[in-house]
């Protein structure tokens, strides 16, 4: 197994800013009222910005409990359509969706942001846990939403939170993408599946992969498993999951490793009546840079049935 290969599979065991280009006319006099026009246009635009989240276009850094966070939305707000957020695994900023947030964002409102100790935000005050997760998105959405619904897109650790804080906001959550996210009870399958007694490279994920877990990581976060799966309703979700067996090339535990693997996705499903549950086949952990086809129909079936 090469290091870049290890390195993923030890990690993942765990804007497009739209610019618009203005041009003066030849006559002097209305390059002037142009320019006059555009200076209050800007003005209008930057006090917006200040004053409605909910309408910004670019990058920001939000104040919130604990710090900033780094912000990013593109896409025009549709009516009875809900806004897309994208949320990214550990070790990743927001650029890692920056391709998938533009495309979407030809149809619809999309979001995403860096949580701390990611990309541009700040770095955490101290220990982080998935509640502490939470409430920084719930800020999040509170600036960027507001009132209005919303999908959550979550890829890895991004698509755990998502899925724990869907079930406390089910007036505005409307809908839950989850690429290969991070299962509810990773822990208790690695300890269950490489012993402490291992040796070798089992030895060697099995302690990193708990040091993570315990919070060595950039955002001090530390990450119990938790078997239940509260239920958000009827909610569409589409849970989608690697297809290709990068952990099975973890010498002597790596069947045992997809296997469980497979079965937390499965588990994920159990936060909706209406989960549906697909193998990106030609992916690995990162499914929205392998095949971002596979992501964005994802999120695509469910803001549409989100917004039916």
């Amino acid at each position: 197994m090469s290091r870049a290969t290890r390195t993923t599979a030890l990690t993942a065991l765990l804007s497009a800013v739209a610019v618009t280009s203005l041009t003066g006319c030849s006559i002097a006099s209305e390059v002037r009222d142009g320019l006059d026009e555009v200076r209050t246009d800007l003005e209008s635009a930057a006090e917006e910005v200040m004053t409605e989240g909910q309408l910004f276009t670019g990058t920001k850094m939000l104040e919130v409990e604990g710090g900033s966070v780094n912000v990013s939305c593109s896409g025009t707000p549709v009516q009875d359509r809900p806004v897309i957020v994208l949320m990214a695994g550990m070790g990743d900023g927001l650029d890692t969706l920056a391709d998938i947030q533009e495309t979407l964002s030809e149809q619809d409102r999309v979001c995403s942001y860096d949580r701390f100790g990611e990309g541009e935000s700040d770095r955490p005050a101290g220990p982080q846990t998935i509640d502490d997760g939470k409430e920084t998105l719930r800020e999040v959405l509170d600036d960027i939403a507001g009132d209005q619904e919303v999908v959550l897109a979550g890829h890895s650790l991004g698509g755990l939170i998502a899925a724990r804080y869907a079930p406390d906001d089910q007036d505005r959550v409307k809908g839950l993408v989850l690429l290969d996210a991070t299962s509810p009870t990773m822990i208790d399958d690695i300890t269950g599946v490489i012993p402490e007694s291992a040796t070798g490279e089992g030895a060697e994920v099995r302690a990193q992969n708990l040091a993570i877990f315990q919070g060595e990581n950039p955002e001090s976060i530390t990450i119990e498993s938790d078997p239940e799966v509260r239920s958000a309703g009827d909610i569409p979700v589409e849970v989608v999951r690697h297809g290709v067996r990068y952990l099975g090339e973890i010498a002597e535990y790596g069947d045992d490793l997809e296997r469980v693997w497979a079965e937390g996705q499965e588990k994920w499903l159990e936060i909706s009546t209406a989960g549906r549950l697909s193998v990106a086949e030609e992916s690995g952990h990162y499914i929205h840079v392998d095949q971002p086809e596979v992501a964005l129909d994802a999120i695509r079936t469910v803001t549409d049935q989100a917004a039916g």
